[in-house]
Formats: C-alpha cells, sequence, structure tokens
C-alpha cells in the first residue's frame, strides 16, 4: 500500500499595482506635485498615459507606496527630496539620452 502525500498550495493573491505621477517645474515649484495616483486599473490607466507622452517611468514599489498616501496637488515633503531627486535624475538622463539618439539618428 503507497501513502500519499497531498500538498496543498495556498496561491498568493497578485498584489494590485499601483503608480503615482509627479510633476516637476524647477522655475516655478520648489518641490515635486502629486498629480495622480491610483492602484488597479488607474494605476495601468496612469502608466499608459506615461508612455503615450514618452514620460520616463520608474518602478520603485516603496517609493510609490509612500507617495501614494500624500494628497492630490500636494507637494512631496522635504523628508522624501533624497528619494525623489533620485528619480528625477533617472528621468534627466533618461530624457537627455532620448534627445541624443534621436539628434544623432
Amino acid at each position: 500500500m503507497t501513502k500519499q502525500r497531498n500538498a496543498s498550495v495556498e496561491s498568493q493573491p497578485t498584489p494590485l499595482k499601483k503608480a503615482v505621477a509627479l510633476r516637476y517645474s524647477p522655475e516655478a515649484q520648489k518641490a515635486p506635485t502629486l498629480i495622480a495616483k491610483g492602484k488597479g486599473h488607474m494605476a495601468e490607466a496612469i502608466l499608459q498615459k506615461a508612455k503615450e507622452n514618452g514620460i520616463p517611468i520608474q518602478e520603485d514599489s516603496s517609493l510609490v507606496e509612500v507617495l501614494s498616501k500624500l494628497d492630490l496637488d500636494q507637494e512631496i515633503p522635504p523628508e522624501l527630496y533624497q528619494l525623489v531627486a533620485e528619480v528625477l535624475s533617472f528621468i534627466y538622463r533618461s530624457d537627455n539620452r532620448m534627445r541624443s539618439s534621436r539628434n544623432n539618428g
């Protein structure tokens, strides 16, 4: 007689995707402002809109988690400046690379 072992694997639900969008005009603002946030379908719409408009996307789930707690049209608080500065640095580098490839190609 053979013993059977049944293993039950509990599937983890896929967490809802979250997204936020920031606007920053250094000449007009002292800090970036949260202009959109959402999860699930709304997050997908935010990401799609960014892609359609050639806006670079940075994936950082922990930063999104923190920023999603802000109110819309709220400037980011000073304690998040360093984290957001890293994202803006990524975006500026991406913009420069894209501009350079357009000019050279």
